[in-house]
């Protein structure tokens, strides 16, 4: 790939082997960082992508077993971030407005609406009188994708009781769980969907024609403006 870029930027992704090793998912692993360079000056940033797939709940459990993703994987979704941004600003670039919009869009709608969607779940079993089930969730999910731990609960719930969950969801949480169902189709094991993701129109389109597949009596519209309502707060 040509990191060079017409407006004098060049940038490049690589693990900072002058720092401390950081365990990603039980693997030392060098913290990514990004280099750019732009007017001949030389600029370092944190992979904020890095920190994301950091997160306990991206480690791959095979067997009972833990193993980190392709740091490989990382890099090239790091690049292609990067490039995203710098393309926005073919003619006002500058190193301040990289920044701010590298941070923006590289957040994770995914990561972003985990919370209420736990939320959701503590008051969902609070509601059925399952107090102690509530509770544990709010202890053990962090650790976890929440969508793994509902795809878990469909095998142990009855299914009214399951049906309700997933029905509800729809009405009293944020959009997390069909959203992750659909990028989970995209990519996996590093299942994410950041604002840049959310800017491309074909991703867009893919959902639709997800939801119409697989969710056909929820109203798409409705979902959708919980999207932007979530894009723009954290906009702001």
């Amino acid at each position: 790939m040509d990191k060079s870029k017409t407006y004098r930027v060049t940038y490049n992704v690589y693990p900072n082997d002058k720092i401390r090793q950081v365990s990603f998912h039980g693997k030392l692993q060098a913290p990514l960082y990004i280099q750019l360079i732009y007017d001949r000056r030389n600029t370092v940033y944190k992979s904020n992508l890095f920190d994301l797939f950091l997160k306990p709940k991206y480690g791959i459990r095979v067997a009972g077993d833990l193993h980190p993703p392709r740091i490989k994987e990382v890099i090239e979704r790091e690049e292609k971030l990067v490039e995203f941004v710098i393309n926005r600003h073919p003619d006002d670039f500058s190193l301040a407005l990289f920044k701010q919009e590298y941070d923006h869009y590289s957040r994770d709608l995914l990561d972003e609406m985990e919370p209420g969607f736990l939320f959701y779940l503590h008051t969902f079993f609070q509601d059925e009188g399952m107090p102690h089930l509530a509770g544990s969730l709010n202890v053990a999910a962090p650790p976890v994708h929440l969508a793994d731990v509902v795809r878990d609960l469909k095998r142990a719930l009855k299914p009214d009781l399951y049906g309700r969950l997933v029905e509800h969801s729809f009405y009293y949480a944020p959009p997390y769980l069909p959203l992750f169902q659909f990028a989970e189709q995209l990519r996996r094991p590093l299942t994410s969907l950041t604002l840049m993701d959310w800017e491309d129109e074909s991703i867009k389109d893919g959902f639709t024609k997800f939801m119409g597949k697989y969710y056909p009596d929820k109203s798409l519209a409705d979902i959708l403006e919980n999207i932007v309502k979530y894009v723009k707060k954290l906009q702001n």
